[in-house]
């Protein structure tokens, strides 16, 4: 005896069934965007669809005529939702490639939901295998989706590692298919991958030997320059870190949604201006949805704005592991050079002569040895301007030059003027133009009104011949 269906069960298959009508056109007139509006009303399903409702719709796809791969994707599908297919139902529909990835996705996200994870990472693996199978441009928004949770189910199965070599073939067939979100994807959910388990290396010569698409979606640019920044960081490259930085939180919409992508990272961007010197402005920190979040980087400012050396290390005490859980703690305990810097410069702008004990002790360091070596340090690196007496043991700063008789401001003025140049050249970049085609329509226009002009014309004079003629038949008569 068949159980009736509920009525959210009938809705979920009229609408899924209305995504795959908008893949069928989409394959039919090999246009994406009809894929993009398929993918849009199922990820809205999501939490609605039942896996009997999947499997329906599977079996009226499962057809002698699909090829094996296909076959075999469906047969994984009824097997991963443990189901099998309904009889009643005749199977003499082919399948399309795009269509079985999708029934595949649905499959997966619903696995993925229900903490199936085995069967899921088994179901995403056959899904990748048909990709390589298949591979055209109608394909690529839903090959991205599938290699994304290809990845999230190893990654929750802590086996991260094993989906490497994989991705790694994916992304060489994707560029020599031209697939371009397929290849932006994979590059991001790679680096990812490096960056887990700490292959800095790695990730950066994939980063030196390929290029990540102009044309990629926002989210996947956010993404990636936020992994860039993060590898910069940590290979000292601080300029281009805060570059890439800067620029996924402005690639990245400000929702509720991306809330956490952009407390993620604002956390990177703070401790890389604190290590490029600067300090980061005080109403990032008041942000409504950073301001509990960046409470423990806030301190972490302060300290080293101060130049506090305790207080920097009880902040890094205190939230330590907030820090791990961040993967942070590496970059701020490099911090500690600064934070001394910062101590040093405030101690020379207040003092024009101090001892190198009184140092010392305001920076809570083991010696007076240790203080002469930080100064001498910061002497050579222009952190102060100042000498040390070695004999006395003090250390006598040079009197104060006005900032506007050096080269500072023309420095400033110049990162100025190069960021506006760059914000220029990319808004141009990112300007459409139509193509030259419609110069064509409008020649072709220009022609067809010159040729009604020149109709309207002789109409009108074989008009006015004509009323002569009747006027002087009329006057014969």
């Amino acid at each position: 005896m068949e159980v009736e269906a509920t009525p959210e069960q009938k809705q979920a298959e009229t609408h899924l069934a209305r995504s795959i009508k908008f893949l069928q056109r989409g394959i039919a007139a090999s246009e994406t965007h009809y894929i993009y509006r398929a993918l849009r009303t199922a990820f809205s399903l999501r939490k609605r669809l039942q896996p009997d409702v999947i499997a329906e719709i599977a079996t009226a796809y499962n057809s002698n005529g699909n090829s094996q791969s296909i076959k075999n994707c469906l047969n994984v599908i009824f097997e991963s939702l443990q189901q099998s297919p309904t009889e009643s139902t005749p199977a003499s529909v082919t399948c399309e490639p795009e269509v079985c990835l999708f029934l595949g996705l649905l499959s997966a996200l619903y696995l993925l939901d229900n903490g199936h994870i085995e069967s899921g990472a088994n179901l995403t693996e056959v899904l990748v295998e048909a990709i390589s199978t298949a591979q055209r441009r109608t394909l690529d928004p839903i090959s991205s989706r599938v290699f994304f949770y290809y990845a999230r189910f190893f990654e929750v199965a802590n086996c991260l590692a094993d989906a490497r070599p994989k991705m790694l073939s994916a992304l060489q067939a994707a560029t020599l298919a031209g697939m371009k979100e397929t290849k932006a994807m994979l590059l991001t959910l790679l680096l990812r991958n490096y960056l887990h388990y700490k292959l800095y290396d790695q990730a950066e010569r994939l980063t030196a030997k390929s290029s990540f698409p102009a044309d990629a979606p926002n989210n996947l640019l956010a993404r990636h320059l936020y992994y860039l920044g993060h590898i910069e960081a940590i290979q000292l490259n601080y300029s281009q870190a805060q570059t890439h930085l800067l620029e996924a939180t402005r690639k990245a919409p400000s929702n509720a949604a991306t809330a956490g992508f952009q407390q993620t990272v604002h956390k990177i961007y703070v401790i890389v201006e604190l290590l490029m010197g600067n300090i980061p402005d005080r109403s990032l920190f008041r942000v409504p949805t950073l301001k509990k979040p960046l409470q423990p980087y806030l301190e972490l400012t302060q300290a080293v704005r101060v130049g506090d050396l305790a207080k920097f290390q009880d902040v890094v005490g205190k939230y330590q592991d907030r820090f791990l859980k961040d993967n942070v703690l590496a970059l701020i305990q490099r911090l500690r050079h600064n934070v001394i810097k910062a101590g040093i410069r405030s101690i020379s702008v207040a003092y024009s002569r101090i001892s190198l004990r009184d140092i010392c002790l305001k920076l809570h360091l083991d010696s007076e040895e240790d203080a002469e070596y930080i100064v001498a340090k910061a002497i050579r690196d222009g952190v102060i301007d100042a000498t040390i007496d070695h004999e006395n043991g003090f250390v006598q700063s040079a009197d104060v030059h006005n900032v506007y008789e050096t080269s500072d401001p023309q420095y400033a003025f110049d990162r100025r003027i190069a960021f506006c140049l760059g914000l220029y050249n990319d808004s141009v970049k990112s300007m459409r133009y139509p193509d030259s085609n419609h110069r064509k329509e409008l020649a072709s226009t220009m022609e067809v009104l010159r040729r009604e002009r020149e109709l309207a014309h002789e109409l009108e004079n074989d008009d006015f011949d004509g009323d002569s003629d009747v006027d002087a038949m009329d006057e014969g008569l």
